[in-house]
């Protein structure tokens, strides 16, 4: 009599646009726009067993971090394969500044912050 393995379903294997994808859905609260638009992701390795994730702050007084770290987090692991380690790496170099967001999100961020208090995390000036 043969027996039957259970095997447990895996998930597929993930490529550098579809972390981008998921990444576009974490969202820097203090500026309302996707911390891929913002320029905040800064290296995306993939391999077959491991991603990693390196990435900053517009400042590091931002009172978001560490929700943004966590919502990172939260949204890849649920589309990672089961087998595959994630690495997420704060990093202050280069310093983040407002050319790194992608030219429409600039456009719009100009807007957003010509009608809204200071942030700690973006100084109207450097726009």
């Amino acid at each position: 009599m043969a027996s039957e393995l259970s095997v447990a379903p895996t998930r597929p294997q993930i490529d550098m646009e579809q972390v981008r994808d998921i990444l576009r859905q974490v969202v820097d609260t203090e500026v309302g726009k996707n911390i891929v638009a913002m320029g905040l992701v800064y290296r995306i390795d993939v391999t077959s067993d491991q991603l990693l994730i390196e990435m900053t702050m517009t400042s590091s007084a931002c009172p978001m971090g560490e929700m943004i770290l966590d919502d990172v987090h939260v949204a890849l692991q649920e589309a990672l394969p089961q087998t595959m380690q994630l690495d997420v790496r704060l990093v202050w170099e280069p310093p983040w500044n407002p050319s790194m967001m992608d030219k429409a999100t600039r456009q719009q961020t100009r807007i957003i912050l010509d009608h809204v208090k200071p942030s700690p995390c973006i100084s109207p000036p450097l726009l």
